[in-house]
């Protein structure tokens, strides 16, 4: 399997992910890797409804996307992950699924979370699974749309987190 993005976006599949993402990148399949969104199957129908006719679409733990991607029988798929929270990331990344950069779009605000940016807030634990995938060497990448320039999301949470 050839991921071609990986992205942080809580609203998963919408707008900006099937016009502009999608045309971008050169994909067969769109995979929401999210335990949460896999076991509730009234959420996986609502947010899988709205993937275009014309790729696939699933939502899988993370588990079942470790098993898939090193599968052979998914070779020849070309897919974007898309993820709720970066502990989701960082759990794939330990369980050996290579991903060198994450594109972080939107995390919307909750009490318990610090506003980044407009479309980005984070928790405490999000921000431990910021550091480590940092530290393993992951890119992160703020950016809403492809055509915005993208920016260190790292260093723009130091920065704001002082």
């Amino acid at each position: 399997m050839k991921i071609e993005l990986a992205r942080i976006d809580d609203r998963f599949i919408h707008g900006q992910v099937l016009t502009k993402w999608v045309k971008l990148k050169p994909i067969n399949r769109i995979i929401v890797v999210s335990d949460a969104v896999a076991n509730d199957e009234m959420r996986k129908t609502l947010i899988l409804s709205v993937a275009p006719a014309n790729v696939k679409a699933s939502a899988v733990g993370v588990d079942k996307m470790v098993r898939a991607f090193h599968s052979p029988r998914y070779t020849d798929e070309t897919a974007m992950l898309l993820f709720e929270r970066p502990e989701d990331i960082l759990e794939l990344v330990q369980k050996g699924v290579p991903l060198t950069e994450v594109n972080v779009g939107g995390m919307r605000f909750e009490k318990d979370r610090t506003q980044i940016t407009k479309a980005v807030s984070v928790s405490e634990s999000h921000i431990e699974a910021f550091k480590q995938l940092h530290d393993l060497g992951v890119k992160l990448e703020l950016r809403q749309l492809p055509g915005d320039t993208s920016v260190d999301f790292y260093k723009e949470l130091q920065n704001h987190l002082g």
